[in-house]
């Protein structure tokens, strides 16, 4: 009588090594994605702080290094690595939008997010005005899909999880921000995603962020800065950064997003047939920005960030202007790199432009720039208000941050119809010819 009780035994048993084996690749691949975050900020860290030393030696430099430095990345890129181009987060989205395991094998493998990390390196060691946090996107999502396939894990759901898990405790190791790693997972990665946002993909943001809380200590990207919230005339500033971040953001996402129309699709079709050539060119223009501005417009522009949120610029109004071309032609000129940084770069330098409102705190100012120039580029005013306020532990100013974020975000769309990521998201796909999945049954196989 006891033998028809041992498969149902066998089953319970399987079913709870199942379970642990998907938690231990939530917990343990968070953990690795935490680690892989901060040895990737450390190496940026470097890598740009050798092209400044270089810049300080022969302020002329650059007119030769970051063309050469941009062609190099170019004929790497287009050469070997295809797949690494861009920020990484559009190739996140694309690999959670087609649940094809042909295109996540492509997409998230783990030697495209080491070439990603090697070439964004590379990158901010000739000056390229690049961010590391879209690639950090990708990586974290490249080691948690590959660290869950090793274990056995091949649920639909649980791998793309994965993907959204490995993705989000990317941005909160970058940042140490686990509640922006939380909201970008929900607010970006996710809308296209039907499962719902599990505990195990809560856990696995948490762990990857609590990694750098660990190692590091606490502490803010830009230092205790604590912005004033608006009073009286002062609110004039929120609808102003609005304005101006949103449309600021959009006129990014329309001249970088490829097209074959008019003056951009030209360009577009130049840099098709001449790749190397259109990225030393973009180079020299970067290198060229960075003499007329004073080599303020190379990098991720953290330090003249921190000097105008902490009231004490190292720059003028004009550096907005050098900035944003700065951003513009290195994200043309195809290398990798992210945006995030930059982005927030753009929207500190703000403060000096609108300076001229009545009762106008400048780090209020500041901080309310960043965060609808950024909600402008990516259309996530959710994120982007959360990842300035963590960054910055500034609290107090989460309603007008909410306010300016969500109208910029609006304002955007008027001028670019189409959401940067997931416009560059459904090119990956279309690109790569991976046809639409059909409907399957909750729980089945990656196909």
């Amino acid at each position: 009588m006891s033998e028809p009780s041992r498969p149902v035994h066998s089953l319970f048993r399987h079913s709870r090594w199942r379970e642990w084996r998907q938690r231990l690749a939530f917990w343990i691949g968070a953990l690795l994605v935490g680690l892989v975050a901060l040895a990737f900020a450390w190496l940026a860290d470097e890598a740009f702080a050798s092209f400044k030393r270089l810049v300080v030696r022969a302020p002329w430099a650059p007119l030769l290094i970051t063309p050469v430095g941009f062609a190099l990345l170019a004929y790497l890129t287009q050469r070997w690595f295809e797949n690494a181009k861009g920020s990484g987060i559009p190739q996140v989205i694309a690999a959670l939008e087609i649940p094809s395991r042909r295109l996540r094998a492509r997409l998230l493998s783990l030697p495209v997010a080491a070439a990603r990390m090697s070439l964004t390196l590379g990158a901010l060691l000739v000056g390229g005005s690049v961010g590391r946090e879209g690639p950090t996107v990708h990586i974290g999502a490249a080691v948690l899909y590959t660290f869950g396939r090793r274990l056995g894990l091949h649920g639909r759901r649980t791998i793309a999880g994965l993907v959204l898990a490995g993705g989000a405790a990317g941005i909160a190791a970058a940042f140490n921000t686990p509640l922006a790693g939380i909201v970008f997972a929900i607010e970006e990665l996710s809308r296209t995603f039907e499962q719902r946002f599990s505990g195990l993909v809560l856990t696995a943001v948490l762990i990857g962020g609590a990694v750098t809380l660990g190692l590091m200590g606490h502490y803010a990207y830009f230092g205790e800065i604590s912005g004033r919230v608006p009073t009286g005339w002062g609110w004039s500033v929120v609808p102003a950064c609005a304005v101006l971040g949103g449309l600021l953001g959009g006129f990014y996402a329309k001249l970088v997003l490829p097209t074959d129309k008019g003056l951009l699709g030209r360009l577009c079709a130049a840099r098709g047939r001449y790749p190397v050539r259109f990225a030393a060119f973009c180079g020299l223009l970067l290198a060229t920005l960075g003499l007329v501005s004073g080599n303020h417009v190379f990098g991720t522009g953290y330090e003249e960030t921190r000097a105008l949120l902490e009231g004490q610029p190292i720059t003028d109004s004009s550096f907005l202007l050098w900035k944003f071309l700065a951003n513009v032609v290195s994200y043309l000129s195809g290398i990798p790199g992210g945006l995030f940084s930059p982005s927030l770069s753009i929207g500190a330098a703000f403060a000096p432009v609108l300076g001229l409102i009545p009762s106008v705190d400048p780090q209020a100012c500041a901080l309310l720039g960043m965060g609808a120039y950024l909600a402008g580029v990516t259309r996530s005013p959710l994120t982007a208000s959360v990842i300035v306020l963590e960054l910055t532990h500034s609290p107090d100013l989460a309603i007008p941050m909410l306010a300016a974020t969500l109208m910029a975000a609006a304002i955007s769309g008027w001028v670019s119809p189409v959401s940067l990521y997931h416009a560059l998201a459904r090119q990956i796909i279309d690109k790569l010819q991976v046809p639409a999945p059909a409907v399957s049954k909750p729980g089945a196989r990656e196909q």
